[in-house]
């Protein structure tokens, strides 16, 4: 029984150590996925840490029931913080905002913000389409990619898309990253889901990368019809870089710099953006994750013909090659990719969401970004995890207390829109 007490108390306490690490970049990329590991499976931990506290008790074992007891302590509130009620729905949207959520989703709704095990949805397998080009770079046979998610034949439609951006730190990955959990449980109450694949560096810079994301909102308004949506109804997301892409692109619609001409007459507006913890003061990011150090090594050219095989993790997130240069060389570049710079009071509603501990995204600038939102008089919702890092939705996201919570928090947030 001792054994089994040790064990099962001390590896509760090893994954709370994870959790209350705060990872520091370069070097806190190594302990990034055990300490999304630890979040995702908390609930387990708590599990083994009572047992544990249990079988010391019994065993008269003092050590092993004060580790029991205290891993079991900090689970119980790191899931608490995970899924507890908050106010920010209520300050966007008036006190009544619950009364806006009716139909298909009112009835596909979470009801919890976490379940031991998230199931799927009930409604009927959504409809898959893969690999539909958006957009034909002039002079080449390249097609940008979208995949598109709908409601089953006969199901309920909101009329509401949401134009989906995927993680990359700018430069690694693709659509259908880690989502289909995500996608299928927003389908479920009706929404369209547009999945895009767009361009990285190094192929191109931050301007052609913007470029691809309007001509995504083009693309969605300009096909309304055909996935029986309504063009007013169109909300972007993403995640890191895409949460980044879909707040830079949504507040500065018509910028010039940021808008390529064969869009530049068309409707860019949306109806609201959903930012995973999305980078909004690129300054700030270049500060927090220490990328002076970063200033007498190579880079790789923009537009290489060989780009693509040269856009390894080596490279990833590296802001001196996305913007041109350094924060002291080009202050006005960092000024202008940084969504803060843009808001507003006509700025969409928007809902942030990340963790404290980010890594990459520091969380100051999201609560600042935020309070620059309200004070402009944009709905907004700003929402931190405790001791949570960058990326914490995709590990596990069927068994994880945030992800899970951070999914019934869009879920309302998309259905408040409608």
């Amino acid at each position: 029984m001792n054994i089994a007490s040790y064990f099962l108390a001390i590896i509760p306490l090893v994954m709370s150590i994870f959790l209350i690490n705060r990872n520091k970049a370069p070097f806190g990329f190594i302990g990034l996925f055990p300490k999304l590991t630890a979040g995702a499976l908390s609930p387990l931990w708590l599990l083994m840490a009572l047992t544990g506290a249990v079988l010391g008790r019994l065993s008269q074992n003092f050590w092993t029931l004060a580790i029991g007891v205290l891993s079991a302590l900090y689970l119980a509130w790191y899931i608490w913080k995970a899924i507890s009620i908050h106010a920010g729905f209520e300050s966007a949207f008036g006190p009544d905002w619950r009364k806006r959520i009716t139909g298909q989703a009112a009835s596909h709704l979470l009801k919890w913000h976490w379940m031991p095990f998230l199931p799927n949805p009930k409604s009927p397998e959504p409809r898959w389409e893969r690999d539909i080009p958006f957009w034909n770079i002039p002079g080449t046979n390249r097609q940008l990619l979208c995949d598109v998610w709908q409601p089953a034949e006969g199901e309920p439609r909101s009329g509401l898309a949401m134009i989906y951006f995927h993680g990359s730190a700018w430069t690694v990955f693709d659509k259908d990253f880690g989502t289909r959990v995500f996608f299928r449980q927003l389908v479920s109450q009706g929404h369209v889901i547009m999945d895009v694949a767009y361009r990285l560096c190094p192929e191109v810079d931050i301007y052609p990368m913007v470029g691809d994301i309007k001509r995504a909102i083009a693309w969605m308004k300009a096909n309304a019809g055909r996935y029986s949506v309504n063009p007013e109804r169109i909300v972007l997301s993403g995640a890191s870089a895409g949460g980044h892409l879909s707040m830079l692109a949504a507040y500065a619609p018509s910028q010039p710099q940021l808008t390529p001409e064969d869009v530049k007459d068309a409707d860019l507006t949306v109806r609201g953006i959903i930012s995973y913890y999305g980078p909004s003061d690129l300054r700030a990011v270049y500060a927090h994750t220490s990328q002076e150090r970063l200033m007498k090594l190579p880079k790789v050219p923009i537009g290489d013909p060989n780009a693509l095989g040269k856009a390894k993790m080596s490279n990833s997130g590296r802001l001196d090659m996305l913007l041109g240069g350094h924060p002291a060389e080009i202050p006005d570049v960092y000024e202008l990719a940084s969504p803060v710079t843009h808001v507003h009071p006509g700025c969409p509603p928007t809902l942030l969401i990340q963790g404290e501990h980010d890594l990459i995204t520091p969380v100051e600038a999201t609560r600042t970004i935020f309070r620059k939102l309200v004070d402009a008089g944009v709905p907004a919702i700003n929402i931190i995890f405790a001791n949570t890092d960058h990326a914490f939705d995709l590990v596990l996201p069927r068994l994880s207390p945030t992800s899970q919570s951070a999914l019934y928090e869009v879920e309302r947030f998309l259905a408040c829109l409608q």
